[in-house]
């Protein structure tokens, strides 16, 4: 069997999330942001800074967190994503992600990932990856109800640990400053009750995207929504440096992603 099906998936979806470094996005059609509330702190803590400037201190601030969780859904490859997993920079995370009708729990401790997902989740993701029908069906009742186990070095291991590694989720994050010209600021409003002040880019491709960075506290990146385009979407970043706990599945509810290679064991 090829690469892990849904290492592409997530990748994708940790990279609309770090795209922050452009600006940050606005409500996609699909699904609405907040509407816009007037709840700025008095005084602005961005009083005086130019929308470029505030997206330094946020691009900053962000990558300095500890930890962070992500939550939203984007639209990548043509497939409706709904992506929700915590992260820390000691490489553990979890959570769960949603392709289409389908969706999977994940967990990575000790650079060890595990993948639970339904049929629906796997029957896409293989489907997509191109293996044929008749693979599909043994495959699906081997690891029914069961964690693909997924150890260092077995194919999709390094794609799912880059979207558990918190510094590779946001090594692109401000990595050109060229994309934070020709920001502006927008209407004050909330995310999830924290005060943001918004910083919106419009693109040449009718693609617009809008940042709500944190008034109070750190100045953290607290959603970025794009709408327009092929890939509209919202993600929603909270629980900055709060410990990432993950364990590990019980042993006899694994099932070792080598037993999916052609030839193996049943």
């Amino acid at each position: 069997m090829r690469s892990q099906p849904s290492h592409r998936k997530l990748r994708a979806a940790a990279v609309v999330c770090a795209a922050v470094a452009v600006a940050g996005p606005a409500p996609a059609a699909a699904w609405a942001a907040p509407a816009p509330a007037p709840a700025a702190p008095s005084p602005d803590p961005f009083d005086g800074l130019t929308p470029s400037q505030i997206a330094d201190r946020s691009v900053d601030a962000t990558r300095s967190a500890d930890s962070l969780r992500m939550t939203g859904k984007v639209v990548t490859e043509g497939q409706e994503l709904d992506v929700d997993f915590a992260v820390d920079d000691r490489g553990a995370c979890e959570g769960r992600i949603g392709v289409d009708d389908g969706s999977a729990e994940l967990r990575r401790v000790d650079d060890v990932t595990y993948m639970k997902g339904d049929e629906a989740f796997w029957r896409t993701s293989m489907t997509s990856q191109g293996v044929p029908e008749n693979q599909i069906a043994p495959v699906i009742e081997l690891v029914k109800g069961r964690w693909l186990k997924i150890a260092p070095g077995q194919a999709g291991s390094a794609d799912l640990g880059e979207v558990c590694d918190l510094d590779s989720l946001l090594d692109g994050l401000g990595g050109d400053r060229e994309d934070r010209e020709g920001l502006t600021r927008g209407p004050d409003r909330e995310v999830d009750g924290t005060p943001v002040a918004t910083l919106v880019k419009e693109e040449t491709d009718e693609t617009t995207t809008t940042v709500s960075v944190a008034q109070e506290g750190k100045p953290y990146i607290r959603q970025v929504v794009r709408t327009g385009g092929d890939e509209p979407g919202t993600m929603t970043l909270s629980d900055f440096d709060r410990p990432v706990e993950v364990t590990a599945p019980p042993a006899d509810e694994t099932v070792d992603l080598s037993r999916l290679d052609p030839g193996a064991p049943a």
